[in-house]
């Protein structure tokens, strides 16, 4: 059985377009100017302190010619860039590290590798010197490993660092094995000018309208205006829940609109509607269209999903073009339309209404609630225990958002927190809302500003803070959003910002009155042929793990770029390395929606790949380890319960996402839809009945904030051995909150190959 997928490049859309479109003129590529010498990060910097200081208007959009931009300056994958700091105790944990690696080869009588002892010193030199320098190419390597280093010591502290030696040293060993070709792969890992990439967007004269102003401020209402009066056009999100409610909303305006999501499309039978609703991996590439809308263009300096912006900025080929954003991503947005040679207008705009930091927090009370609040939680688990306890102690409903849900319970549940004739006076949801939702919220609670992400606890960054608590002033959704109040109903219309607990309130007040760094560089991802060129240099048994690191360790970008963190696509290609799966079949599953912590989930993976590299039938009901028993059990608010749901629920996503790259094999879409939503119901019903001890509740602020400090120091301090040397203990956490239950929105699968 032969794979189904569009051809190579070309998205689900491109399948449907007419099979040649003429050019509007003749191919052009980067000026000369934009060759020219790059600017400073120090020079970025000072653009956007400029630009702040510039008196903008609400009403009135400014318009501004591109400069010529600045010059493209190729740099290894590794330089320093924004923040980077040295660690006074890296030296320690690496040697500590490296110390007990080697005393695992010998621990069993084995002898040390080859190559250990040369491997040994170069560890420490990149860890330990003082003088190491671009020029020369030794030290050049040193430093990229010391970059790489400092990566996992940020991320996962000192308790991973031997994991990351062991799989640095097998890179090393196989990069001796294959150093002979190594200028050619140089040239190909060369990635200075990506706007070369996309010579169909190059030979186009577009006009880029960047609408940038703080949240509720009205500037993606303007782009979607534009939008609606178009032909042909796209809306690109960053959540699903976005696209989503774009297409809700134009298709209720009357305006045939489509959606296409990674797992999900949905288009008229009867015809080709001129406007799509995507997420911004699904930009169309494969057709001219009027207007383009791409929404937060901030996160183009994501460290996981940025390049999906870049992408869709460099390569779509819409004619007006518009990104809404925060004003910090100016100066780069500027610099990259001037290497396109495109024509850039700016529109500023300020808030609808005054956002204030209240000088006190809710004590921990929530009887102190008042109507119009939104409490904002970091886990499924969390929004419904808040739910509950809410409404326990108050005596009025709360309505619940987050990314999970169904569409139709999701836009139910904001229409009834919306409307102020009935007993919904409170709303509990997840960060989600921070991206575009229009909710009408008195004022923002942090449930805490500490998060639990896979790598550890995490404090809230002053941009999330601001982009979430700007939701907060009661307003009306959509176009009476942007209506023109009298100057006395925006001056007591504010908007107010505060905390469930003491503890965290210092921290909300600082980050609304700090203004957060400029962007200075933008993700970027090589495209699929130039990783199935830089393939080819190696035999077909050398692990495709291997390939993607030593592309990712090679690779040079220029000043304003950077490449992603791929330690999640490592993990997928690591699992996949004794499959016999062609290079382009690898790219398809490394793009896709993945959750390889959860060892279900990675068998489910796994189970799934067999499938296509076996040529063997994919139907949904024949797969072995799909808990799809779980279904005819009885809904409990048990957390085992839960969890095998929200496993399931990951699996059978993933299985649509492959159903429409590889159809000839996974052709049980209709099914897996159906089994999807009745999962959905039974997660929402089980959640529901989710029982939380409010006693664990309380506090709980003051644990994480206690948990981080001490993850803080022990990742600051650590010199004791590898064994010794572990992550923060949590025990002290209730079991509810240590779930891993992010809402899917925060999710967002990496896709790496066009047009996924």
């Amino acid at each position: 059985m032969q794979t189904w997928r569009a051809p190579p490049g070309q998205c689900l859309l491109c399948l449907f377009r007419p099979l040649a479109l003429p050019l509007s003129r003749s191919f052009t590529t980067t000026s000369a100017l934009g060759r020219s010498k790059a600017k400073s990060k120090a020079q970025l910097q000072r653009k956007w302190d400029q630009s702040k200081n510039q008196e903008l208007s609400s009403s009135k959009a400014s318009s501004e010619a591109a400069p010529s931009g600045p010059p493209q300056k190729a740099r290894p994958r590794n330089a320093k860039r924004r923040g980077s700091s040295n660690f006074k105790n890296l030296a320690p944990v690496v040697l500590t590290a490296l110390s007990a690696v080697e005393l695992g080869f010998t621990r069993h009588g084995r002898e040390v590798p080859p190559r250990w002892d040369n491997f040994a010193k170069f560890v420490t030199r990149a860890a330990t010197a003082d003088d190491l320098s671009h020029a020369n190419l030794e030290d050049a390597e040193a430093i990229k490993l010391r970059g790489r280093l400092e990566r996992t010591y940020i991320d996962s502290g000192p308790a991973d660092m031997s994991k990351k030696l062991r799989q640095e040293f097998k890179t090393y060993s196989l990069d001796v094995n294959f150093s002979s070709s190594l200028k050619e792969q140089r040239a190909l890992a060369f990635l200075g000018h990506p706007t070369e990439w996309y010579p169909a967007a190059r030979s186009l004269h577009r006009t880029i309208h960047l609408h940038v102003g703080p949240t509720n401020s009205g500037k993606t209402y303007h782009a979607l205006k534009r939008l609606e009066t178009a032909k042909t056009g796209f809306y690109a999100g960053p959540l699903r829940l976005l696209a989503q409610e774009i297409y809700a909303r134009l298709n209720a305006k009357g305006i045939p609109c489509g959606l296409l999501t990674g797992d999900e499309v949905r288009i008229p039978e009867d015809k080709i509607p001129g406007i799509l609703s995507n997420t911004v991996e699904m930009v169309p590439f494969g057709q001219d269209v009027d207007v383009g809308v791409i929404d937060e263009i901030q996160m183009i300096a994501d460290p996981h999903r940025g390049w999906a912006w870049t992408r869709a900025l460099l390569g779509c080929r819409a004619r007006e073009l518009h990104l809404c954003g925060e004003a910090r991503v100016v100066p780069l947005i500027r610099d990259l339309i001037g290497f396109m040679g495109d024509k850039l207008e700016i529109h500023h705009y300020d808030r609808l209404n005054p956002l204030k930091a209240m000088s006190r927090s809710l004590k921990g009370n929530l009887k102190n609630l008042q109507k119009g609040d939104c409490v904002v939680a970091f886990s499924r688990v969390g929004i419904h225990a808040l739910k509950q306890d809410i409404e326990k102690a108050t005596g009025r409903r709360a309505a619940i958002v987050y990314g999970g849900l169904p569409a139709e319970i999701r836009q139910q549940q904001a229409d009834l927190f919306n409307d102020p004739n009935n007993d919904y006076d409170f709303l509990v949801a997840s960060d989600a809302i921070g991206m575009g939702l229009n909710l009408s919220c008195k004022r923002i609670i942090f449930e805490s500003v500490v998060r639990r992400l896979p790598t550890g606890l995490s404090r809230l960054t002053i941009s999330q803070v601001k982009q979430i608590g700007g939701r907060a002033g009661r307003y009306r959704p959509a176009s009476a959003a942007t209506d023109t109040d009298s100057k006395m109903n925006k001056e007591t219309n504010i908007g107010f910002v505060t905390s469930l607990e003491d503890i965290d309130l210092p921290y909300i007040q600082k980050a609304l009155a700090t203004e957060p760094e400029a962007i200075v560089s933008a993700g970027i991802l090589p495209p699929e042929h130039i990783v199935k060129r830089f393939a080819e240099h190696f035999p077909s048994s050398t692990p495709f793990s291997y390939i993607l690191q030593r592309l990712n360790n090679i690779a040079q970008t220029d000043s304003n770029f950077f490449l992603p963190q791929i330690q999640d696509q490592l993990q997928v290609t690591e699992a996949l390395n004794d499959l016999d799966l062609t290079v382009e079949e690898r790219i398809v599953f490394l793009s896709a929606p993945s959750h390889m912590r959860d060892p279900l989930n990675a068998t489910i993976f796994k189970e799934f790949a067999r499938c296509v590299a076996e040529n063997k039938s994919g139907d949904l009901l024949e797969m072995e380890n799909l808990p799809l028993e779980v279904l005819d059990r009885p809904v409990s608010g048990d957390k085992s319960y839960l969890a095998t749901l929200e496993t399931l629920h990951r699996s059978l996503v993933l299985y649509l996402w492959l159903s429409f790259r590889c159809g000839g094999v996974f052709t049980n879409r209709a099914l897996a839809t159906h089994v999807k939503a009745l999962t959905e119901i039974k997660m929402d019903r089980a959640l529901t009945e989710f029982s939380a001890n409010r006693q664990l509740r309380q506090a709980t602020s003051l644990r994480r904030q206690m948990a981080l400090r001490r993850q803080t120091e022990l990742r600051e301090n650590a010199f004791a051995a590898e064994s010794e040397a572990v992550n923060i203990n949590l025990e002290d956490i209730p079991e509810s909150e240590e779930w891993d239950d992010s809402p899917e929105e925060e999710k967002e699968s990496f896709t790496a190959s066009s047009g996924t």
